[in-house]
């Protein structure tokens, strides 16, 4: 079993992780980057401090099966205690930009119940780069215009999404060492 390196300084490096992460979700669209961690298998260094950052024993993990890597779930389970769902509804899931996008398999938690839904962390290629889109909602002041490389499927969907608010999906986008979130609360238009 290979064990990777977790954070340098645990609890400053995981409260300084939440904190940015923390950023990301209440201002739509900003990139954050995280503490310096070493990447378990294929995920890039973001979704690794991601992972150590907000996983737990009571938050399985599901991993795309491209990912599905003895070195990332041998890591995973060590430094977190996350256990691997079976099913892509699980709190967090995490797919790569290769990954076929269906929203529909994941949980987009109900009226009663919207913090059971999953959020949705997604290896991108780079956080500027692709396709412009105008984001507006909460945290953002009037617009915000940002333009990761995202899959034609996702970007399909994040333009046809339905608005159910409260329920929906967390996305958060990652690459290298930098994270951007995109709530469920946001409306997405492409400029």
């Amino acid at each position: 079993m290979t064990l990777l390196a977790s954070f340098t300084q645990p609890v400053a490096d995981a409260q300084s992780a939440f904190r940015r992460i923390l950023k990301a979700m209440s201002e739509p669209g900003v990139v954050v980057t995280l503490p310096s961690i070493p990447a378990w298998g294929t995920l890039s260094p973001a979704a690794t401090a991601l992972l150590m950052t907000l996983a737990d024993g009571e938050t399985p993990v599901w991993l795309d099966p491209i990912l599905r890597q003895t070195t990332l779930i041998n890591n995973l389970r060590f430094h977190t205690g996350a256990s691997l769902a079976a099913e892509p509804g699980a709190p967090f899931a995490v797919l790569t930009q290769g990954s076929v996008w269906d929203a529909t398999q994941f949980n987009p938690g109900d009226d009663l119940s919207p913090e059971t839904s999953t959020t949705v962390i997604v290896e991108v290629g780079a956080l500027n780069g692709g396709l412009t889109l105008r984001l507006r909602g909460p945290g953002i002041l009037e617009s915000r215009a940002v333009a990761p490389k995202l899959p034609p499927d996702l970007l399909h969907w994040l333009r046809e999404r339905p608005h159910r608010f409260p329920q929906g999906v967390d996305l958060i986008f990652t690459a290298g060492s930098q994270l951007m979130a995109l709530p469920r609360t946001i409306d997405v238009e492409v400029c």
